[in-house]
């Protein structure tokens, strides 16, 4: 392209659902440039087509399993969800919500996605249960009719407020859906909260640091933590620029009764699985991964976007951008359903 064009969100709408085919935008400005990034873009350019063309480029293993071994002794599937709302000065577009899950464990490196539209600004995923039931299905078809005895579910954008009546709907909903494979099927959950919208930050105490940063890795979970429940903050990337953001990681429901160095070490070790980088990134993959998707989706409902596709992940929960906002109150209107991804694109991490 020569150029970031709405156009970019009709392409994206067309090929996945219509067509069925994955595609890759870059723009010709900087492939045609001869600048010291070109390599770098260029490198970026081809894990992004290598993972949409189904492949890999990392997985879970080395030393993990011997480390972790109560994370890596049973088979366990991991979810990731998010809600992505208008702009604010959109009072009828519907809200997107994403699932997100790992179907190749214990590699951890492709996922599968299912995404709604549901009510304008409403948190709560009001049809998680059966995108939790598809995502299972899809595990189970790709593990050889394997259930998994393990979930690991990570929700993101759920404020304080919302913890408890977020996790009452969703949790059931997530349990009735593993009984729909069968009627005893139980297995143990843990439900993490990550958040990324506070104001905690950490600043090394003596000079052996990274630009002024605390180096990838470091958590925290003492002292600022809740004095009763289960919480931690991690700081899994590399900070290259200004002041590094720790992700606050909240474990509202823990039924697998996880070590905190276990859970801590595993979910430091995912961030380092991330598609299209090469480092750690700061929050864990699967949120990145539903927010991405949801983002995609929204593209489906109005046509446009300039094709920067993680602006909310900053803090903005509201920065998706909208075609057309309406500033008038009038009465919403029903929910907008979503044009169904082609099967053959909805097999691959088509929205990376």
């Amino acid at each position: 392209m020569d150029r970031k064009t709405p156009l970019y969100g009709e392409l994206k709408r067309v090929s996945e659902t219509e067509i069925g085919v994955v595609t890759q935008c870059c723009l010709t400005k900087v492939l045609n440039s001869s600048g010291s990034g070109l390599s770098q873009y260029l490198a970026n350019l081809a894990m992004k087509i290598n993972v949409k063309a189904g492949g890999k480029k990392v997985t879970l293993y080395g030393e993990l399993p011997r480390q972790l071994p109560n994370m890596f002794g049973v088979l366990t599937i991991t979810f990731g969800a998010d809600v992505t709302h208008p702009v604010s000065s959109d009072d009828s577009s519907p809200s997107i919500a994403a699932v997100v899950a790992n179907v190749d464990w214990p590699s951890a490196t492709k996922y599968v996605a299912r995404v709604r539209s549901q009510k304008h600004r409403e948190e709560i995923i009001s049809d998680i249960a059966a995108m939790v039931r598809e995502l299972l299905i899809e595990y189970y078809q790709k593990t050889n009719s394997r259930k998994p005895e393990k979930i690991i579910f990570f929700r993101d954008g759920d404020s304080e407020g919302q913890f408890y009546s977020v996790l009452h709907f969703e949790f059931n909903a997530l349990l009735s859906a593993c009984q729909f494979l069968e009627q005893n099927y139980r297995p143990k959950v843990t439900w993490v909260v990550v958040q990324k919208r506070h104001h905690t930050r950490f600043f090394p105490a003596d000079n052996n640091s990274l630009k002024d940063n605390v180096w990838p890795g470091t958590v925290v979970d003492r002292v600022i933590t809740h004095p009763r429940e289960f919480d931690f903050y991690l700081c899994s990337h590399a900070g290259i620029q200004g002041t590094s953001r720790p992700t606050h990681y909240h474990i509202l429901w823990d039924e697998n009764q996880f070590k905190p160095d276990e859970l801590q070490g595993f979910i430091n070790s995912l961030c380092y699985t991330y598609a299209r980088c090469t480092k750690a990134v700061s929050i864990v993959p699967l949120a990145y991964y539903a927010h991405l998707i949801a983002y995609r989706a929204r593209l489906y409902v109005d046509g446009s976007g300039s094709g920067s596709d993680t602006t909310s992940l900053r803090g903005d929960r509201s920065g998706v951008s909208v075609g057309s906002a309406s500033s008038s109150r009038a009465a919403i209107p029903a929910v907008q359903l979503l044009p169904p991804v082609q099967k053959c694109v909805q097999s691959v991490m088509y929205y990376r």
